[in-house]
């Protein structure tokens, strides 16, 4: 969900503190980028990041009433149309392009960041949304397990070969609106805008519809502008018995397996209440959490 800034403050762009890291802020958006390879390199691929972020936000406002309608139309925008388009596999379900704008922000800067650069690995992080491409090494990140305690609960390890350039989680407790109550869904795709996508509607899935201990409230009452409209989103879940997560886990297991028959993801990790599943080739997504350094990525 996207709400206009007050006054369109300019952007702002800063390295961090280590002097690796650009930090690149508008509003609502706030983007952590990294890029491995010669120095010149990464400082011509930071330039280019920060010039393609410049507008990102006001290109997005001008058309937010078509993102938000889950209308058909194709927007005109470079990053509205990955949103639109990363979203489009899923209709006649309900989706708007809403829900991919985290992550097609993070595939638009990634993708004029590495643009004519020799890196050797470089990430768009936004807000847990990650875009990435890795050509040597490895790629680790710790998964979210639960947005509150930031506990990790697994380990996501990409490969250059995996065919893997975007990660996304979405689930009830995190920064946006869910119809599910998923404490977290992770998924890993070849873009950031597909794994937002997918992860959206997972999330959603994992669910017990109609079930007494689940408090909900339409999305415009929390949210006057929420793309969601009067459909209810989850705003409390009661302790749930071990069947009632069972049957929401397998509920948003169902429909994550027919996402991925028809190739919309590649990997994918469901958490509700301490428990988990996991769609992944057995080398991307590990259950074991023991002994994860790296910090957990919550959306």
């Amino acid at each position: 969900m996207m709400r206009k800034p007050a006054g369109f403050e300019r952007p702002n762009a800063r390295l961090l503190a280590d002097g690796r890291r650009l930090h690149l802020s508008h509003g609502p958006i706030d983007l952590i980028i990294e890029a491995d390879g010669a120095p010149a390199e990464v400082t011509r691929a930071y330039r280019q990041a920060r010039e393609a972020f410049e507008t990102i936000l006001h290109d997005l406002v001008r058309e937010l009433p078509l993102l938000r309608s889950g209308n058909a139309n194709r927007p005109r925008g470079t990053v509205a149309r990955r949103m639109h388009e990363a979203t489009t596999p899923y209709r006649p379900e309900f989706i708007t392009p809403m829900a991919a704008v985290a992550g097609s922000v993070a595939d638009h800067v990634l993708a004029n960041l590495i643009a004519g650069r020799v890196l050797s690995r470089a990430y768009v992080n936004n807000g847990g949304d990650i875009a990435l491409r890795l050509n040597e090494g490895v790629f680790r990140v710790g998964i979210c397990d639960d947005p509150v305690t930031g506990a990790a609960g697994g380990m996501i390890l990409v490969r250059p070969d995996d065919e893997i350039g975007g990660v996304a989680t979405s689930g009830w407790r995190g920064r946006s609106h869910s119809l599910g109550i998923a404490d977290a869904v992770t998924v890993l795709a070849p873009n950031a805008a597909k794994a937002d996508a997918a992860a959206t509607m997972i999330a959603n899935k994992v669910d017990l519809p109609g079930s007494l201990r689940i408090e909900r409230e339409p999305a415009r009452k929390l949210a006057p502008d929420s793309d969601l409209g009067t459909r209810l989103v989850t705003t409390g879940v009661e302790n749930l018995t071990r069947a009632e997560i069972a049957t929401a886990l397998d509920n948003g297991e169902t429909a994550a397996t027919g996402y991925l028959e028809r190739s919309l993801f590649k990997a994918a990790y469901l958490s509700l209440a301490g428990d988990r599943r996991t769609l992944s080739p057995a080398s991307t997504i590990t259950q074991n959490a023991d002994h994860i350094r790296e910090e957990p990525v919550c959306a």
